[in-house]
């Protein structure tokens, strides 16, 4: 069955690989790099899993500190070039192979990240209840995602689906898609259903306008 979700990601592999590199995306130099990185060194975990692992950059800054770390990715480009950029395990997993809990090098980990890789609203909903299949004991789930306020004030503060044009991109992307946004109050709701409890919440400020750049989140789960 298509996935316009990664059939998007999948024709645009290589545009958002050279976005990063060229560190296109202000809110991630400034911000939200720092921020993810820093929240999981504060967990102090020494095996992470990283769901959603693009090209593969956090794995490569966490190895920085000693952490051993497994990107997946659904996107095969992206695991292609990660493992050709040096050191660290990198596998092509689906959110839906581990939904059906695909068995994983080096599992259980200390703690699960997925940064800015929430983007369908039922697949979402069944994997993070998943992901406590590969967490070690009071394993950590962190998630960094777009803050809820930081949404087009315009329109009515509501979950729901919206449009990804890539317009903002330096680089040529295409093949548009829809993405599911959630308030607060259901991001909440969402981690209770899925078995966590909040460890903290973050929300990373832009250093210049003073607004939120994201939003962090630190799920527990205990066994």
């Amino acid at each position: 069955m298509a996935d316009p979700i990664i059939d998007s990601w999948k024709s645009n592999a290589h545009a958002w690989i050279s976005t990063v590199e060229g560190e296109d995306l202000e809110s991630r130099k400034l911000v939200t790099n720092q921020a993810i990185v820093g929240t999981v060194l504060k967990y102090q975990p020494k095996k992470v899993l990283d769901v959603g692992c693009g090209e593969g950059w956090l794995c490569r800054a966490l190895q920085q500190h000693g952490i051993e770390t497994l990107g997946v990715d659904a996107v095969a480009d992206f695991i292609t070039h990660a493992r050709e950029q040096g050191e660290g395990l990198f596998e092509q997993v689906s959110y839906q192979e581990l939904i059906q809990n695909k068995s994983l090098a080096s599992m259980p980990f200390d703690a699960v990240v997925i940064n800015f890789a929430l983007l369908d609203q039922k697949i979402t909903e069944a994997l993070l209840p998943a992901l406590r299949n590969y967490l070690a004991s009071s394993g950590y789930l962190i998630i960094q995602t777009l803050h809820p306020h930081s949404f087009n004030n315009d329109l009515p503060y509501q979950s729901g689906w919206h449009d990804e044009d890539w317009s903002l991109m330096k680089q040529e992307f295409t093949m548009p898609y829809r993405w599911y946004y959630r308030t607060l109050e259901d991001w909440v709701a969402l981690f209770i259903r899925s078995g966590y409890q909040i460890a903290e919440i973050r929300e990373p400020l832009h250093p210049t306008t003073r607004r939120p750049a994201s939003i962090i989140f630190g799920l527990q789960y205990n066994r």
